[in-house]
């Protein structure tokens, strides 16, 4: 037969462990969220990396644009 004082005690106990785990899940979502925020940060980043990228490359396949010597190929010796 369990004491009386055994079942609240063994209650309160349980109680205690949920709240603990509550609260370590609640620390790793902020976690969590913050990566997901810098993750998304970097996304639109490299989007506007690209979207230059892009525009430059639009650029320099204008007839008009004088030629980049990067660009030409060395002679073949």
């Amino acid at each position: 037969m369990t004491m009386p004082n055994a079942l609240p005690q063994a209650i309160d106990q349980r109680l205690i462990e949920l709240e603990i785990k509550a609260s370590y899940a609640d620390d790793l979502l902020d976690v969590l969220n913050a990566q997901v925020a810098w993750q998304q940060e970097q996304i639109e980043l490299l989007l506007r990396e690209v979207s230059h990228l892009r525009r430059q490359g639009d650029a320099g396949a204008d007839a008009s644009a004088p030629p980049n010597a990067h660009d030409e190929l060395p002679p073949h010796y």
